[in-house]
């Protein structure tokens, strides 16, 4: 059985789709008698189905070094034969089954963070098309369909974003975060078609197997790196194109976990897949690890300054990406897939956390809540576990996968680079302390006086997910993804462990004990202003891209109405005017006619011979 399973792992992809056509009836209201819950029912069945086949195919590839191709024939016109390769293998398995998990997590949560609200159908369907084109996409092994299903996630995200769409903020949110993703997505697709004429495929393998003996123009391949680049840049929300992540938080929460643990990681995945391509160009190397190093040091620092807990965590889901763009810059592709392993459970715990609190406190401002680790237990110690697995803390799989990075950033000479992820390591343990401590230390206040812990639909999904992030060590030690202890670098290590204690300890000194009354005052508010709002990069886009904009489309709008149909309005004045010249002219006479043509005759003449006129003159 095990086998047939793995020999139809293609199939994977196709259950959520199955489940989100099922969920037809229930969107539009055909099915009214029974409400729309049976569409969230039939979603988290599907998703549990393919939940069950990636386990399975996943246990029946793991040991085995050759992976398993599908080809599917697509289209064959003009001789061009574009064919859908799939590539079955222990690490696209193992990835499906952390999608496919964790969006089953994320459905049954949101049975119970979505329990009034009528628009079901519309929202597991647009999970499943979400679940689904992850899924696609891991198993892709073509870049050109990659490009393709990373746009059918850009449509989920706008769909999910936007799925309160009768608030403006919605409305806002969901508009930007898919234009953002167009400025990527242009300039990757411009890539995606000049590597074509170069490589003759789009093929992962054969483009790997290409670049191992290609002899490109270096600065060619620059121009096409870096376009490979953008398309993750925003799919990942990399500065500049970083500032969709936090609008899109205005969708639904459930929505949210999916979207920040796993959807932003797409883009990583894709730079992995493309890292030997990417090889062949020092500077587009180095254009990855200058994106991801400002990316996270910029959104470690903004995340510590933030008051509304959606914002702080998704400042750090930017500054992560940052981490593993470094790692694929650096040509570290397994420690960007270990570093996207532990990000996702990390991410997901803490934002099924984050809306644990707000559903019963209806608030995301953390200076108005406190004292809530009495009453928030499950919830308080799920938060607790996910920020430890966050970073660097000894023996969760945070501390193995940044212990990954910066060994092979000092192995490759890199010191600088390993004091920037030391720096973002320590920011993000301050920032994660103060988050905790300013939600469950303190005194109680106003808006949490009363706030017991959610219904189990929440808490258990939470649970759940804080146990894997606990788990994890235990998980990629029997996979064998850990190094023997004796070959770690001690150094590093300690370096690692102390960067997260004191990161943690200055938060929890300040937002825990308060040994300053106002930790906010130590800082200066011009700086307190740079950070809070995002070193002021929405005013700079308004102020230069948005301005730029705005003055081209009314250039051309000026030179489009009085130079375009200034000449055309004047071409129709003179026809008209000689027309009506000439019904003046038309006398009947033949002398008079005669004389017009003589004259016209003198005047040709006099054009003709200007210059030999001009000469004697």
């Amino acid at each position: 059985m095990t086998p047939i399973l793995a020999q139809t792992s293609w199939l994977i992809p196709l259950y959520p789709l199955l489940g989100a056509l099922l969920t037809i009836p229930w969107s539009p209201a055909f099915i009214t008698r029974t409400g729309p819950r049976p569409a969230g029912y039939i979603n988290i069945v599907m998703t549990a189905l393919a939940l069950s086949h990636s386990l399975l195919a996943f246990l029946a590839f793991w040991g085995k070094s050759s992976p398993q191709f599908f080809f599917a024939p697509w289209l064959n016109v003009a001789g061009l034969n574009l064919t859908i390769p799939l590539e079955a293998s222990a690490i696209t398995l193992g990835a499906c089954v952390l999608i496919t998990t964790l969006n089953l997590l994320a459905q049954v949560y949101a049975v119970g963070y979505l329990e009034m609200d009528w628009g079901w159908g519309r929202f597991f369907a647009m999970m499943a098309l979400f679940e689904a084109g992850m899924c696609a996409l891991v198993l892709c092994n073509s870049l050109l369909f990659a490009y393709m299903l990373l746009e059918i996630l850009t449509l989920g995200t706008y769909l999910l974003v936007g799925f309160w769409y009768n608030q403006s903020l919605v409305v806002s949110g969901a508009r930007d975060a898919f234009l953002t993703k167009r400025v990527g997505d242009l300039v990757l697709l411009m890539a995606v078609l000049a590597i074509y004429p170069l490589a003759h495929t789009w093929d992962f393998r054969e483009l790997a197997a290409w670049a191992q003996t290609a002899q490109v123009e270096p600065g060619l391949m620059t121009l096409i790196g870096i376009g490979l680049i953008a398309g993750p840049m925003s799919k990942c929300a990399q500065f500049p194109l970083h500032l969709w992540l936090d609008e899109a938080m205005e969708g639904p929460l459930p929505s949210t976990i999916l979207r920040n643990a796993v959807v932003v990681t797409t883009g990583v995945w894709v730079l992995v897949k493309l890292g030997p391509v990417i090889a062949l160009s020092s500077t587009a190397s180095a254009f990855a690890i200058a994106v991801g190093t400002v990316t996270a040091i910029g959104a470690t620092l903004i995340s510590a300054a933030q008051v509304d807990i959606k914002r702080v965590l998704s400042y750090l889901s930017s500054a992560y990406m940052g981490l593993m763009f470094v790692a694929v810059g650096a040509h570290l592709p397994g420690t960007a897939l270990l570093l996207a392993l532990v990000y996702a459970l990390g991410m997901a715990t803490l934002v099924m956390g984050a809306g644990s609190i707000i559903i019963n406190i209806t608030t995301q401002d953390l200076t108005q809540m406190g004292g809530l680790w009495g009453r928030r237990p499950v919830t308080a110690l799920a938060m607790l576990a996910g920020a430890a697995g966050f970073v660097a803390l000894p023996p969760l799989g945070g501390f193995w996968a940044m212990l990954s990075l910066v060994s092979g950033l000092w192995d490759g000479q890199r010191g600088l680079l390993v004091a920037i992820v030391l720096l973002v390591n320590w920011l993000t343990a301050f920032s994660l302390a103060r988050m905790m401590g300013l939600i469950f230390a303190g005194k109680t206040q106003q808006m949490t006086t009363r706030s017991p812990e959610p219904i189990w639909l929440i808490v258990l999904p939470l649970a759940v997910v804080a146990g894997f992030t606990l788990h994890l060590p235990l998980v990629m030690a029997q996979l064998h993804l850990l190094p023997p202890w004796a070959e770690v670098s001690q150094d590093m290590a300690l370096l690692l462990t102390w960067s997260s204690i004191l990161g943690a300890a200055v938060g929890t000194l300040l937002y825990v004990n308060r040994m300053v009354e106002n930790p906010a005052g130590l800082i200066k508010k011009p700086v307190q202003n740079l950070l809070a709002y995002d070193f002021y990069t929405p005013k700079l886009y308004r102020n230069t891209f948005v301005l730029g904009v705005d003055l081209l489309s009314r250039l051309t709008d000026w030179l489009d109405r009085y130079v375009v149909d200034g000449l055309v309005n004047a071409v129709g004045l003179a026809s008209l005017f000689s027309g009506e010249t000439l019904k003046y002219g038309n006398t009947g006479q033949l002398q008079f006619y005669v004389l017009t043509i003589a004259l016209g005759v003198a005047a040709l003449g006099v054009l003709m011979n200007w210059s030999a006129l001009a000469a004697l003159f």
